[in-house]
């Protein structure tokens, strides 16, 4: 069966078809029937220029998250980075109020217990630090650990 031949039945008969996008039924007498494998109609070459274009501006909004995401990336990355040093070098500041060999870094997920005392062998007091710069904030894991100290929950066990 020729293609023109069935677009020009299609075209008179009383057949519906659903739209894709609006879920809603249309006659197929009243849509652009066109033999996809010749020159478009004008109609068509409109519409393929429109979908075309929108086409564009996805890709170009695309291409632009995707910078904007790995250039967020690379800040965040640095940012924790020079954390983690900072963390590790914190306690040769000269503003660190514990004594060095008292500390004992761990890193995650606090940074630092505190031995006070240990490097004269009488431990009076145990501290928990954890190093926050600029807006950083505690994670919740880190929030519940606070709350557990806060509330006396900790203990002491020889196995």
């Amino acid at each position: 069966m020729k293609t023109e031949y069935l677009i020009k039945k299609l075209k008179e008969s009383k057949f519906y078809a659903v739209c894709p996008d609006l879920q809603e039924d249309f006659r197929l007498s009243k849509a652009l029937l066109f033999d996809g494998t010749k020159p478009f109609p004008k109609e068509a070459l409109g519409v393929q220029q429109a979908l075309q274009q929108e086409l564009a501006d996805r890709e170009a909004q695309l291409r632009k998250k995707e910078k904007l995401m790995t250039t967020k990336a690379q800040i965040t990355t640095r940012a924790v980075n020079v954390g983690k040093i900072l963390e590790k070098i914190l306690p040769t500041m000269k503003d660190f109020k514990w004594t060095v060999p008292d500390c004992k870094f761990l890193g995650d997920p606090i940074d630092l217990i505190i031995f006070n005392g240990l490097s004269v062998n009488n431990v009076n007091s145990i501290s928990f630090v954890e190093v926050k710069s600029g807006s950083a904030t505690l994670k919740n894991n880190q929030k519940s650990i606070r709350d557990a100290i806060e509330d006396k929950k900790v203990s002491y066990k020889v196995v």
